[in-house]
């Protein structure tokens, strides 16, 4: 073979190339979205992984607007790691025009949370009047055998399943107008463990007082969109970020999750705000917030020192002791910094006391931060 001979197989695939492209048909790629994952920056907090997971989702399926498969999408962009459909198992308002039964959105999602690295959480929410209003169901097994008259059957069952169940949107305007309740029909359904979780955020509220019932009768604290249209034609995603859960797994797995939900290691994550279990909201902080060296002394004689949040989390601090010369507020935007100034001391250690006011342990409560400047 010559010189010649390659030259002669160049052009011609050339040509081929060429003349393939059709001068009708004009491709235009930079119109369409390249969308990207929304990598969501959480602390390390040794033992554990974060799992961020919205349990409390609809489609198509019950009386949602979208198809299984984009609400799996919808949670890889916004940046989660898990997501439960959990359709209605008495609500179903395009029965006549989608086919299915109560397992066939979880059915169609499954492939495409395999492929996109979500973890696909089965579920269904038990709807029923106040009381006991609605309870969604995790880790169901079969949803339709939770198609029953009665709602204590149907929980039952679920509980048979080995399901996880939680109240969702208790102060709901459309079944407590006036006010948010705890029922004495609650009480027993937690006395039969049959209650295991309450969502303190669903939608666009949140309810203080089911904070309070998360405390003191040891539930899992739920944030969750309880989403029917399309994400992002109904949470503001630019300037926050959809309702969602930070789940303390010893690793990521449905088992993992499971077991941690159980064990009420959950944070509730709404707009800037932080709700659960004080020593989860601590372990937060403390291993989101840098504290530097003081790296000099301003006119009065305190220190000033840098604070360092390299998370995704948003930390509001009130100062405890007014006059003593540290930085009366403090606020530490997500990967952002902050310089404060703090009483100098003569053994180099000063200890600062602060309200954390976007954490919420309970109605209107809020744990106390810790800083040591040294």
């Amino acid at each position: 073979m010559n010189k010649n001979f390659f030259t002669t197989i160049f052009f011609s695939f050339l040509l081929t190339a060429i003349l393939a492209q059709n001068p009708n048909r004009i491709k235009e790629p930079d119109i369409m979205k390249n969308p990207v994952r929304r990598e969501i920056i959480m602390p390390t907090i040794p033992g554990y992984e974060i799992i961020k997971g919205d349990f409390h989702t609809h489609t198509v399926f019950s009386d949602g607007l979208v198809w299984p498969t984009i609400r799996v999408e919808e949670a890889y962009y916004d940046g989660l790691d898990a997501i439960a459909l959990t359709e209605h198992i008495e609500y179903l308002p395009f029965r006549e025009l989608v086919k299915g039964d109560h397992n066939t959105a979880y059915t169609i999602a499954r492939p495409r949370a395999d492929q996109m690295n979500i973890l696909l959480v089965q579920a269904a929410e038990i709807t029923r009047a106040m009381p006991p209003g609605h309870i969604v169901a995790l880790f169901v097994e079969d949803a339709n055998k939770l198609e029953t008259d009665e709602y204590m059957d149907a929980l039952v069952e679920a509980r048979r399943q080995g399901a996880f169940l939680f109240w969702a949107h208790p102060g709901w305007v459309a079944q407590q107008p006036d006010t948010t309740l705890w029922w004495d029909v609650h009480t027993q359904l937690l006395e039969q463990d049959l209650l295991h979780g309450v969502e303190v955020f669903n939608w666009d509220d949140w309810y203080p007082v089911s904070m309070q019932w998360a405390k003191e009768k040891n539930l899992t604290w739920f944030a969750n969109s309880d989403v029917h249209p399309v994400v992002s034609h109904s949470f503001n995603t630019r300037d926050f970020m959809r309702p969602m859960n930070l789940v303390f797994a010893q690793d990521r797995s449905l088992e993992a999750l499971k077991e941690a939900l159980f064990e009420q290691r959950s944070v509730a994550f709404f707009l800037d705000n932080l709700a659960g279990p004080e020593h989860l909201l601590l372990e937060l902080f403390n291993h989101s917030v840098e504290i530097g060296r003081p790296f000099t002394t301003d006119r009065n004689g305190n220190w000033r020192v840098q604070l360092r949040n390299p998370t995704d989390l948003t930390f509001r601090l009130q100062n405890l002791e007014s006059g003593n010369g540290a930085t009366r507020s403090i606020v530490l935007h997500p990967r952002s910094s902050v310089i404060i100034t703090c009483p100098a001391s003569e053994n180099g250690q000063t200890t600062l006391q602060y309200k954390a006011t976007n954490l919420h342990t309970g109605m209107f409560e809020h744990p106390t931060i810790t800083i040591i400047v040294e």
